[in-house]
């Protein structure tokens, strides 16, 4: 297992360099495909604000064929309450990883993953995986509910759940850039300084499109569900109906990666008179710019 990964990361290392040197020698040419996709390879291999290599499990091209099967398995019921927590400590264990990978790293100075920042993650994935395997529990602890109570639980309950503990996830593991601050700039990319604000807007944007992406891949597939119940055709074929959930969380939750990603910019904006007041005298733009993560 070690030697696969570091196969990989040996390779992709030399992919990245590959893609800077060509990037080098076509700077003053005209752009082709092969400079595109560099280009490309180049910006999501390494982190905006630390210009460190991010591991290749984290990058944005790795989030949909990693956190895909995570979502399909964790939607599924499951016989019994320990393979139901386990699929959710592992889906809250990447997002929490892919939330932190992707941060705005200008909040703080440390380059390697504080003992408190440790903590603070591993309480946010167990809590998140206890909450998000709820809607099971009940059903699995109380098996004489009534037949509503069963459909809300297993259709209702996971839409608001899912976003909820999305947003959660984002705003626990990037507290810090609420709490600390990042760097703005002004329109000609000079560091102006430290806003606390502008921290808490980009967790806050970054937040909603975690929870449009989580929230909306719970609820089409729900309400598909619930509208082709009755249909003749489906239910002579119950098989077939029985997997319409699951092709349709994998095509919409396909769909919602790049909606999510780029509901906000990643070059986000503020207004001045939104920032702290100390701020205002050290910059004359009326807009100041921040790295907002993903």
């Amino acid at each position: 297992m070690d030697l696969n990964l570091e196969y990989w990361q040996s390779n992709g290392k030399a992919d990245i360099e590959k893609a800077r040197s060509l990037l080098r020698s076509e700077e003053k040419e005209q752009k082709n495909g092969k400079v595109d996709d560099a280009w490309l390879l180049s910006l999501s291999s390494f982190h905006t604000d630390t210009g460190s290599l991010i591991s290749p499990i984290f990058r944005p091209q790795a989030y949909m064929p990693i956190s895909l099967p995570l979502v399909l398995a964790s939607f599924m019921p499951h016989k019994g309450v320990k393979p139901t927590l386990f699929w959710h400590f592992l889906l809250q264990s990447y997002s929490a990883g892919f939330n932190h990978a992707n941060r705005n790293a200008t909040a703080t100075s440390e380059k390697k993953t504080t003992l408190n920042q440790s903590l603070l993650i591993t309480g946010t994935v167990t809590y998140a995986a206890v909450a998000g395997a709820l809607p099971q529990i009940i059903l699995w602890h109380l098996q004489a509910i009534s037949a509503a109570a069963q459909v809300f639980c297993r259709s209702v309950l996971p839409i608001p759940l899912s976003a909820g503990l999305a947003a959660f996830s984002v705003l626990v593991v990037r507290s810090e850039e609420s709490e600390n601050g990042i760097q703005i700039f002004d329109s000609n990319g000079n560091s102006v300084g430290v806003s606390k604000e502008a921290g808490a807007k980009a967790v806050k944007e970054t937040a909603i499109s975690r929870a449009t992406l989580f929230g909306t891949t719970t609820t089409v597939p729900s309400l598909l569900h619930f509208l082709l119940k009755r249909a003749k055709f489906m239910q002579r074929n119950p098989m077939l109906f029985a997997s319409v959930r699951h092709i349709s969380t994998v095509i919409v939750f396909g769909l919602m990666i790049p909606v999510s990603f780029s509901l906000f910019p990643q070059l986000g904006k503020i207004k001045k008179e939104h920032l702290e007041k100390e701020l205002h005298a050290l910059t004359s733009d009326g807009e100041l710019f921040y790295h907002r993560g993903l």
